[in-house]
């Protein structure tokens, strides 16, 4: 007796079969028109605030690979170079290349993001990225980041490379310990390692030193810190200590710093008198001089004779002489003048009349 036929297992083989075939004949389509499709644009994609790298340098990287690009086949182009091209750039973490059906090379760059520079006790300048690599410095663009400096032995070969001693790794650690808390990044502005090799934070608020050996239980050290600023800083004052040692985990161990006893003698300010105060008078007096001679002037007509209408300005009041006192008893007579008939004004003779006329008129 024949077995019965598993028609289950049959469909599934159909259906897995039928899959098969449809990716085939799509991937087939899809070279096909490979082959025919053309590059139209090129669109790159910086994510991020750093500059480090520019469009420019994305564009001479293409050209540089593969040439012109836009109005080249898709078939021409390698696009797997493009990225290992990419990639060889110290500025560039993660590149991602690659073409649409409409022609359109997209080309994706995330760029290493530095949290530390470091200069060494050889004068060498360097990042440290998040992910601890060291990252050489770009002439066009500085980071923002924390600097740390002293005893640094660390060497830096010019590329992109791992770090080797501990202190480097510590530093590192530290650096990244700071980025991420909100209070700490906005407090310490430097990192110091000292001749005994021991790290020492230098904050914004404060003139004292913090002394915090490594990175070794760094957040229990950073949590006593904390504490010592919430708790005794508000009762003695932000200058009150010269350096705060939180290297030990179980306590904050503080030195004070010394007051300055030497007295500086203050000159004495000179006095200066006020010239403005002292020439006010003669001031005073030239303006009242200008106003008088302005109003003159708005007085006279062209040829220098008083306008009609315009009112004489009065002279000046003279100072009256006192006359002296007669020797004699008897005050003599004052004999009044009288105005002889012949002497009167004479009429203004017709050309003047003529004038007024006409001014009047005008």
């Amino acid at each position: 007796m024949l077995k019965r036929i598993n028609w289950k297992s049959v469909f599934k083989c159909f259906a897995w079969m039928v899959c098969l075939s449809g990716v085939v004949v799509l991937m087939s389509f899809v070279d096909r028109k490979k082959h025919t499709v053309t590059c139209t644009n090129i669109k790159i994609l910086i994510p991020g605030a750093d500059n480090f790298i520019e469009r420019e340098e994305i564009d001479a990287i293409l050209k540089q690979s593969q040439g012109q690009l836009i109005g080249r086949q898709l078939e021409g182009i390698n696009l797997q170079e493009i990225e290992k091209k990419m990639k060889a750039n110290p500025y560039i973490a993660m590149a991602t290349v690659y073409a649409d059906m409409d022609g359109v090379i997209h080309v994706e760059v995330k760029q290493r993001q530095p949290i530390l520079r470091v200069i060494n006790s050889g004068g060498q300048d360097y990042y440290i990225d998040s992910d601890g690599l060291k990252m050489p410095v770009s002439p066009n663009f500085t980071a923002n980041v924390l600097a740390a400096n002293g005893n640094i032995l660390e060497h830096f070969g010019g590329k992109v490379d791992t770090l080797i001693t501990k202190l480097a790794v510590d530093l590192y650690t530290t650096a990244a310990f700071i980025k991420k808390d909100t209070l700490w990044d906005a407090q310490i502005e430097q990192l110091y390692v000292n001749e005994k090799k021991e790290i020492e934070l230098i904050p914004r608020v404060g003139n004292q030193r913090i002394i915090l050996g490594s990175a070794d239980s760094l957040d229990v050290k950073m949590r006593n810190l904390l504490a010592f600023y919430k708790q005794a800083m508000p009762k003695v004052g932000w200058d009150t200590y010269k350096t705060i040692n939180i290297k030990y985990t179980n306590q904050v161990v503080c030195e004070k710093s010394k007051a300055d006893s030497v007295k500086v003698k203050v000159a004495p300010r000179p006095v200066v008198k006020d010239t403005v105060a002292a020439n006010k008078p003669v001031i005073d007096a030239l303006v009242r001089q200008q106003i008088a001679q302005e109003i003159k002037n708005d007085q006279l007509d062209d040829e220098g004779r008083l306008k009609v209408g315009a009112k004489p300005r009065p002279d000046p009041p003279k100072a009256e002489k006192k006359q002296a006192k007669p020797t004699s008893a008897a005050n003599k007579p004052v004999v009044s003048s009288t105005t002889k008939p012949g002497a009167a004004q004479k009429p203004a003779s017709a050309k003047e009349k003529v004038k007024t006329d006409t001014r009047k008129n005008k």
